[in-house]
């Protein structure tokens, strides 16, 4: 018998999984108006639209989401949006541990 050599690693091309807003209140604390005011804050973005104008949310909204609950603890909401605008694609617990 003989060995079968994989030289080349395979990918797949997975969709993304797309959340409309009633899943994302569903897997999170937040309610459904809270998810509506962190959007039109800026604080977390929508990836995408339905046909009917819903909006839906990729799956880095709930890692957004955790972060900015843990930044609540100590920070307003302006406060997270300005550390968010300015650590964008930087760890923003990092700039909330500079601040303290």
């Amino acid at each position: 018998m003989t060995a079968i050599k994989h030289d080349k690693k395979m990918k797949f091309q997975v969709p993304v999984k797309l959340y409309r807003i009633g899943e994302v209140v569903r897997y999170t604390p937040f309610t459904r108006q809270t998810i509506h005011n962190y959007t039109t804050m800026g604080l977390i973005q929508e990836s995408d639209w339905t046909e009917g104008g819903h909006r839906l949310y990729d799956e880095s909204v709930f890692e957004r989401l955790a972060t900015i609950m843990e930044l609540r603890k100590t920070n307003t909401l302006t406060e997270i949006r300005k550390m968010m605008r300015h650590n964008v694609g930087r760890d923003p617990n990092r700039a909330a541990a500079r601040k303290a």
